[in-house]
């Protein structure tokens, strides 16, 4: 396991929770195989704004 940071996101948690919303609040709550492409990228980056944020906290 590496000891080197990982770099901390471009945008913060809230900021990708809303993305999150407004995708699904767009769509209805039904994805296009792309949308559902790009929810899982949101997904994925949101946990990781969230564990950089709790580290942060350490």
């Amino acid at each position: 396991m590496s000891s080197t940071p990982r770099p901390r996101p471009a945008r913060s948690a809230e900021e990708l929770n809303e993305q999150i919303r407004r995708l699904m609040l767009c769509s209805g709550g039904r994805l296009s195989e792309e949308q559902r492409k790009e929810y899982a990228g949101l997904v994925v980056e949101w946990a990781e704004a969230v564990r950089g944020g709790l580290l942060a906290a350490v």
